[in-house]
Formats: structure tokens, sequence, C-alpha cells
């Protein structure tokens, strides 16, 4: 067989191939769902600088066998980590490769020495660049296409990167439940709602579209005080959540929000997106010049939503503010005729969310796994 040559991506021609590759990879595979194109090569760094460029720093190869590109990877440094969790490790993401140990091997060893380069001997992921994007390599739930916002992979990544010496380091859960089980739900439930609710006097609302800008951002900067003990975790700068605002407007159905609000300030807030990765599949990732009409119209035929994350702010967490902040979605979801529900993701590592949801009837849909190399301590029985 030819030999398999690992380049990085420095020219515009290897910047379209990286870009390209995965629509020769999921040809045949009709679960996958394409990127938002626009989206991705901003992330990536090939069109304007994404606000995570500002502090990061990403450097892809590719892999190229009888001059055709046959694998990709992201070799990422990202300072903030460290500064956070005091890891000395770096991170790989955006991979995709045929099914062929050499490939993913020689791809794997590029990003490590790279990494090793700049003094980081520990490489985590994949994470697509960070746990604020996409992360994980699907291990199990290949039968539905991910909802929005969520990876896909074929089966035999998971060996392709096992093979080399990459070992679990935790996982992550997209459960599913049909709105019916909001008929079902525990009375205790409820109680805990009406006393939170009670004893705090909060004020529910949703998202109020004359203060788009503001609402959205009162959001993002709960998600960030909400997450600061969650494994992994690293806060959105304000040059990402600036970004988040500005690419959520068109996206957000107001109605499919809910903030709790203590004397007139956000301290709990919850986000159901709806699952628009039938209509991406559709347009094939391109908004122009008519894909974001396809991807918009008529968003109440759309019957999926993902919720993508219940944030309270620490010191409310105790009290079932996240319940609260949920309750107003009941009436909605139903209203709206929303069938299905995906809650994701959901770390193994966090048992309270695992027993609310499993005691509410929800179940794990999809299991995602994000993997280490050289953790210290771990046996480096894969040194090439």
């Amino acid at each position: 067989m030819s030999e398999v040559l690992v380049e990085p991506v420095s020219t515009l021609r290897q910047r379209k191939q990286f870009f390209e590759l995965p629509w020769a990879i999921y040809r045949d595979d009709p679960m996958w769902i394409p990127p938002l194109r626009g989206e991705l090569k901003e992330l990536l760094g090939f069109r304007k600088r994404h606000p995570f460029h500002e502090f990061a720093t990403m450097q892809h190869f590719l892999a190229i066998r009888d001059g055709e590109p046959v694998g990709r990877i992201t070799a990422i440094d990202n300072p903030k980590h460290f500064q956070r969790h005091r890891e000395e490790l770096g991170f790989f993401g955006f991979f995709e490769s045929i099914d062929d140990d050499d490939v993913a091997h020689g791809l794997f060893d590029a990003a490590r020495g790279w990494l090793k380069s700049r003094g980081l001997d520990w490489i985590r992921g994949p994470i697509s660049p960070s746990l604020n994007y996409e992360v994980g390599l699907l291990i199990d739930g290949w039968h539905s296409p991910p909802t929005f916002m969520m990876t896909y992979n074929p089966r035999y990544y998971e060996r392709l990167v096992e093979s080399y010496g990459f070992t679990k380091c935790e996982d992550l859960m997209a459960f599913a439940a049909h709105t019916d089980i909001i008929a079902k739900l525990d009375k205790k439930i409820d109680v805990v709602i009406d006393y939170a609710t009670r004893e705090y006097d909060i004020k529910l609302r949703k998202l109020n579209t004359r203060r788009f800008k503001q609402d959205v951002a009162a959001f993002l900067e709960i998600y960030n005080q909400s997450l600061v003990g969650t494994w992994g975790f690293t806060p959105l700068s304000e040059g990402e959540m600036n970004n988040l605002v500005k690419g959520m407007k068109e996206l957000i159905v107001p109605e499919l929000t809910s903030f709790a609000e203590i004397d007139g300030e956000p301290v709990a807030g919850v986000f159901a997106l709806l699952d628009y990765n039938p209509r991406i599949k559709e347009i094939d990732g391109r908004l122009f010049p008519f894909g974001f009409l396809k991807l918009l119209r008529h968003k109440q035929a759309i019957k999926k939503v993902r919720i993508l994350s219940t944030n309270v702010l620490p010191k409310f967490q105790r009290w079932g503010l996240g319940l609260v902040v949920l309750s107003r979605l009941k009436n909605e979801l139903l209203d709206w005729g929303i069938g299905d529900i995906e809650l994701s993701w959901v770390l193994e590592s966090n048992p309270l969310s695992f027993k609310t949801l499993k005691r509410g009837g929800a179940k794990v849909e999809k299991t995602y796994r994000i993997y280490d190399y050289g953790a210290p301590g771990e046996a480096d029985s894969a040194e090439q």
C-alpha cells in the first residue's frame, strides 16, 4: 500500500481539501449531517477570524495518499484550560479519516508532535475546539442522525483511536424523551417547583425579542458562572459570547426559552433549540444564496428540540431553580406540538442530572467519549 504523507495545512489548496474531506468520508452515510459551511470555516480560521483564535492556537494537518486527501486532524493549544485546570495538555479535534490505521495513527503522531513542541505531552480529544462547541466521539447510537450542534462519526473511529493507545477519559450522554413524560412527572417535582417559586418570589418569562442581545448575553453569563466547577469547562470569552449572540438571533424561538428572575435579575435560564439538522442536510450546509430561507421557513413544522443547557447561578443551585425554569417550557412545548426532546449533553460524572433525567423517564439515546493519551501516571504503552 502507498505511503501516507501527513502535512501541516498552509496553502489555500490544502485548506480546501481539509474542509471538503468529510463529504468524501460520509458520502454513503445517510446519518451524517453536513456542517454549516460558513460557521465551520470561521471556526477553523479559514474565513474571518473566530474569537476562539484570539487566545488559542490551532494547527491543522492533512493526510495524503497517492495525491488524495484521506484524513485530517487539528492540534489545539488552549492556554485558558491550563489557567483554569492546571493541566498541561493539548487537544485534538476536527478529526476525520478513512478506515485505515496508518492514516489515523499518522495524524495522531503529527498532532502529538506539534503539541509536544509547545511543551504539551498530554493530549485529549476529540474536542472541536473546546467543550463549548462539538465534543466527543460517538461510541453508541448510530441508529439515528445527530441533533442540532451535536457531533457524528463512523463506528470504526473508536477502533482507530483506541488502537493508537488513547484511553477513556470521560463519557457524555444525550438523553431522549417524548413530551408524553411531561404528564408523567413525579408530583414531588411539582412540590419542589412550588416551594422554590414561593421562597424566592421567582418570576418566569420568555426571551424578550426587544432585548434580544441583552437576554442572550445574560443567559451566556449565567452559563459561564454556573459551569465553573464542571469537569473540563473553560468559560466563553467575551468575544465568543458576542459571536454567539449574533449567530443565534434567527435560530432561537422566544417561546422555547425560559428565564427565572429574582428582584428583576436573571438567575437561571434554559434554551430549547429546534432541531434544524434535517434542513441543514437538505441545503448541504449552504446558507447562501437561498439556504438561509429554507432553513428558517415555517419553523412550526419542526417537532423536535434539543434542550441545550439548563443553567443556574451557583448560589441558587441547591434550591431547585433548574426545575423551576424548565417548568415554564411545559405548556409551550405542548402548544408547539413538539414530540421529541433531546437533552444533551450530560457528563457521566454528573450523577445528579443522571438521576433526575432517568426519574423523569428520559433514556440514554447516544453516548460520546473523550479520550486521553499521555496523562500523568498513565502508562504510555502506545509510545511510538
